[in-house]
C-alpha cells in the first residue's frame, strides 16, 4: 500500500464497475481521488465508503461529453488539492451493437460523445495543468493518463459500428497524447479490456441490441478463456499512473485473458 501516496487523480465514469474499482483502489493506495459520474448518488455512496475507511476522495457529478463539467473537475482537483498527477479517462458508452448500414444518428453521436469527445475534452483541461508538475529529479515524469479502450480498438470486432470505432478513435488520441507529450514529462498509456463482469455489459446483454449484430460480435465468445474483474482492470491502471511504470509510454496494454490471442 502506499503506492500513490500524495499523488492527485481524477478518475471518470467512477460511480460502477471498473471506474469504481480504479477509484477506491487508488484512494487506498494514497492517492486523493476526484471521482467523476452522472449519477450523482450512487456516486456519494462510492465515495462515502472510501472516506469512511479512510480513503481521500471527492464526490463530482458530471457529464464527460461536457466541455464544462469536465474543466470543473480540473478545476476543481487544482483548487481543492493544489495539483493534478493523474488521470484515467474510464468513462465509456457502448452502442447497440449494430452494424453500419443500421446505426442512427443518435446512438453514433452519443457513443462518440463519450467515448472521445469526453476524453480529448480531458486532455486539453489537464494538461496544462500537469504540465505545472515539477516531477522528478530529471524533470520527467510530471503526470500520468490512462485511457480506457478496448480489444475492439485492436481487432475491429466485439462491438457495434459506433463503439468499435470510438474506441479505435480514443486509442488513437491517448497515442498522440503520448508522442506530442513525452519530453515535457507526461505519460499516456492505453489499458485495452476484453470481456470484464460490469454492470455496463450486463445491460448490453438485456437491453435492445441488434441481433445479427450482436451474434456476431459474440461469435468468439466461445475462445475467451474466461470473464475479467472490475479489480483485474484496476490493479492494471495502478501500475501504469505509478512510478513503477516510468519508462512505459503510449503503449496498448490487452488486459482479455488471452482472447486477442485466439
Amino acid at each position: 500500500m502506499g503506492r500513490l501516496d500524495g499523488k492527485v487523480a481524477i478518475v471518470t465514469g467512477a460511480s460502477s464497475g471498473m471506474g469504481e474499482a480504479i477509484t477506491r483502489l487508488f484512494a487506498k493506495e494514497g492517492a486523493t481521488v476526484l471521482a467523476i459520474a452522472r449519477r450523482k448518488e450512487k456516486l456519494q455512496a462510492v465515495i462515502d465508503e472510501i472516506t469512511a475507511q479512510g480513503g481521500k476522495a471527492i464526490a463530482v457529478a458530471g457529464d464527460v461529453s461536457k466541455e464544462e463539467d469536465v474543466k470543473n473537475a480540473v478545476k476543481t482537483a487544482v483548487e481543492k488539492c493544489g495539483k493534478l498527477d493523474i488521470v484515467v479517462n474510464n468513462a465509456g458508452s457502448l452502442d447497440k451493437v449494430a452494424p453500419v448500414v443500421d446505426m442512427d444518428d443518435e446512438t453514433w453521436r452519443r457513443v462518440f460523445s463519450i467515448n472521445v469527445d469526453g476524453p480529448m475534452y480531458m486532455f486539453r483541461a489537464a494538461i496544462p495543468e500537469m504540465l505545472k508538475n515539477p516531477g522528478d529529479a530529471e524533470g520527467i515524469n510530471k503526470g500520468a493518463f490512462m485511457t480506457v479502450s478496448s480489444i475492439a480498438a485492436t481487432h475491429g470486432a466485439h462491438g457495434g459500428a459506433a463503439y468499435t470505432a470510438s474506441k479505435h478513435a480514443n486509442l488513437g488520441l491517448a497515442k498522440n497524447v503520448a508522442f506530442m507529450y513525452a519530453k515535457k514529462g507526461l505519460r499516456s498509456n492505453i489499458i485495452a479490456p476484453g470481456y470484464v463482469q460490469t454492470e455496463m455489459v450486463d445491460l448490453s446483454r438485456t437491453t435492445q441490441s441488434h441481433a445479427e449484430g450482436m451474434a456476431l460480435a459474440s461469435a468468439g465468445a466461445g475462445a475467451v478463456p474466461r470473464m475479467g474483474k472490475a479489480e483485474e482492470i484496476a490493479a492494471l491502471a495502478l501500475f501504469l499512473a505509478s512510478d513503477e511504470s516510468s519508462l512505459i509510454n503510449g503503449a496498448v496494454v490487452a488486459a482479455d485473458a488471452g482472447w486477442a490471442a485466439w
